[in-house]
């Protein structure tokens, strides 16, 4: 694995024909949940059965946390009162109408780190896959909808709906791309409800989706890994 500044985000690479991302081969790109430290995701590259000389990149959110663990980073700031204060009460969080006003910052962000990594990386659109845990779910899911570029997939653990009046009428332009989603039916963080939403949403307008529940909360089980690699190697090597 190797660490650089691409797009003005510190970025772990590994992968590829020397394990810092060299070669042409297709790339997987993920991005971490809310909270978590920028390198959290790293390790799936190490237990992901995918096509020989796939790249790995994993960019760390630009912002920094003044609470939680040490090197806790963010794509957008949460109100973690108000989660705190729904799961007290009992009640299911619906955001699927919510707009965050980090969202498009963090977008034009990843747009704009996506362009660099098409240009230092030489990586074709088509072989690539863009994804994300819990809230690296929903900003991967934002920048697809939002972008033009011809992605071969799109990857959800644990996300949900969100921005549904800017994301709904973008859907249906990306009819017939795969999604790999998966949701534990006992998340208490991003609401198993919110991801059925957003497979809905997303079966509706003509996206691919292939759907993964496990009896689990907010996490990514050994499961869902196995059943990713074998996603991730049929888009990947599809002609």
């Amino acid at each position: 694995m190797r660490e650089e500044q691409i797009g003005g985000l510190r970025t772990r690479v590994t992968g590829g024909t020397d394990g810092k991302g060299g070669g042409s081969g297709p790339l997987v790109l993920l991005l971490h949940g809310f909270g978590a430290p920028g390198d959290d995701l790293v390790s799936l590259a190490d237990v992901l059965n995918v096509p020989t000389g796939t790249r790995f990149v994993f960019p760390e959110g630009p912002l920094s946390l003044s609470f939680g663990p040490r090197d806790a980073r963010a794509w957008w700031i949460i109100d973690m009162a108000r989660i705190a204060t729904d799961q007290a009460a009992g009640r299911i969080r619906d955001l699927s109408k919510e707009i965050p006003k980090g969202l498009a910052p963090a977008r034009e962000t990843m747009l704009a780190f996506l362009k660099e990594i098409e240009r230092q990386f030489g990586a074709d659109p088509r072989k690539t896959i863009l994804g994300g845990f819990s809230q690296g779910a929903m900003l991967s899911c934002d920048v697809m909808l939002q972008s033009d570029r011809p992605y071969a997939g799109l990857v959800q653990l644990s996300g949900n709906l969100l921005a549904q009046p800017v994301w709904g009428g973008r859907m249906p332009k990306r009819k017939g791309l795969p999604v790999f989603q998966s949701h534990g039916m006992q998340d208490e963080i991003l609401p198993y409800a919110g991801a059925e939403r957003l497979r809905d949403a997303l079966s509706q307008s003509g996206l691919a989706v292939e759907w993964h529940k496990f009896r689990g909360g907010h996490e990514i089980p050994e499961p869902v890994l196995q059943r990713l690699g074998v996603f991730l190697t049929k888009v990947l090597t599809i002609p």
